[in-house]
C-alpha cells in the first residue's frame, strides 16, 4: 500500500463535503505493473501542476482519469498527463473525484459532477493568483474520467452545489480519451451500474447519455478511440463527435485500428502520437501558442 499518496492531494472543498455521509474512510490504493489505482475515494481532492513562468497567463486543464466509477487510474491517466501538459505550457489540475458510494454520499450518481463543477469554479475563482487564464479552461477524461468531463460539458449550466460567486462552469474546451459518453446502446455497464445502479430509471439513463445535451454552446472537443476498443465501443466517441459537428461544434476524432482501451498517453500499436495531434488542434483553436 502507497500510503504517501492521499497527503499529496489537497482537500477539493475547503469547508464541508456536501452530498456526504460521514462514514470510515475506506480509500486505498494499489499498483498492479504500469497501472496504480486509488480505489473507494469518498474525501475528493486535487494536484495542481503548474506550468512555471511567474506572472505568464496560461490555460489550465482539469484531468479526470478512468476507473469505470469504481476507482482512478491516477498515474497513467493524471498526473502523466499533467505533466505533458505542464510540457506545452498549459497548467493541469487532476481531479480525485468521489467514487459513487451509498456508504458515502446520500445521492451517489451526482457526487463525481458535483465535484468537477467545483474544480471548475475552483480554477475559474483563483485564476489570478494561480496565473490561469480564466477564458481558457478546459476538461479531460479518459474512459469513465471521460464521461465526467463530458457530462460537465453538457451540464454546465445546471448548478449541482450552491456557489457563492457568479462564476462559469462551462469549459472552454473538451479532450475525450477513449470516453464513455452513452448510457444507452453502447454503454460501458460496469461506468453505468456503478453510478446508476442495476435497474436505472430511464430519466436517468437520458441525463447521463451526453450525447443527447450536445448543443450549439457545447465546447469544442478533441476525441481519441481506438477502433478495437471491446470495453468502451468507439460509437460512444462517434456519436458524441457527430452530434457536435452537426450543431456546428468543432470538434476532432483521432482514430486507432488498434488499441484496445486503456494506454493512456502511448498507444503502442502504433507509430503516431494523439499527443502530437492533440497539440496541434490546441494550437489550431488558439488555446496555446
Amino acid at each position: 500500500m502507497v500510503q504517501h499518496s492521499f497527503a499529496q492531494y489537497t482537500p477539493l472543498y475547503k469547508n464541508k463535503i456536501p452530498n456526504f455521509i460521514d462514514a470510515t474512510n475506506e480509500e486505498s490504493d494499489s499498483r498492479n505493473g504500469d497501472i496504480y489505482f486509488i480505489s473507494k475515494v469518498s474525501i475528493p481532492g486535487y494536484l495542481f501542476f503548474s506550468a512555471g513562468e511567474s506572472g505568464v497567463v496560461k490555460p489550465c486543464v482539469i484531468v479526470c482519469p478512468g476507473g469505470g466509477y469504481g476507482g482512478l487510474a491516477s498515474e497513467h491517466e493524471g498526473t502523466d498527463v499533467a505533466k505533458f501538459f505542464n510540457s506545452i505550457g498549459v497548467h493541469a489540475l487532476v481531479l480525485k473525484y468521489r467514487i459513487p458510494s451509498t456508504a458515502h454520499q446520500v445521492d451517489k450518481k451526482y457526487a463525481p459532477l458535483q465535484d468537477v463543477q467545483q474544480a471548475m469554479y475552483m480554477l475559474r475563482k483563483n485564476a489570478v493568483q494561480w496565473r490561469i487564464d480564466p477564458s481558457s479552461v478546459g476538461v479531460m477524461g479518459f474512459s469513465a474520467g471521460g464521461h465526467l468531463a463530458s457530462s460537465l460539458a453538457v451540464h454546465y449550466d445546471e448548478p449541482m452545489l450552491s456557489f457563492k460567486k457568479n462564476i462559469s462552469l462551462r469549459p472552454d474546451f473538451q479532450i475525450l480519451i477513449y470516453p464513455v459518453i452513452s448510457f444507452r446502446k453502447y454503454t460501458h455497464q460496469g461506468s453505468r451500474f456503478n453510478l446508476l445502479g442495476e435497474a436505472p430509471a430511464e430519466n436517468l439513463i437520458q441525463f447521463f447519455s451526453n450525447e443527447l445535451h450536445v448543443n450549439a454552446k457545447t465546447p469544442i472537443a478533441f476525441l481519441v478511440h481506438a477502433m478495437d476498443d471491446d470495453a468502451v465501443p468507439i460509437e460512444n466517441a462517434v456519436q458524441y463527435h457527430e452530434a457536435l459537428r452537426s450543431n456546428g461544434v468543432v470538434s476532432e476524432l483521432f482514430r486507432y485500428e488498434k488499441g484496445g482501451h486503456g494506454f493512456g498517453l502511448t498507444n503502442k500499436t502504433s507509430d503516431l502520437k494523439w499527443t502530437d495531434a492533440l497539440t496541434s488542434w490546441l494550437k489550431l483553436n488558439n488555446i496555446i501558442q
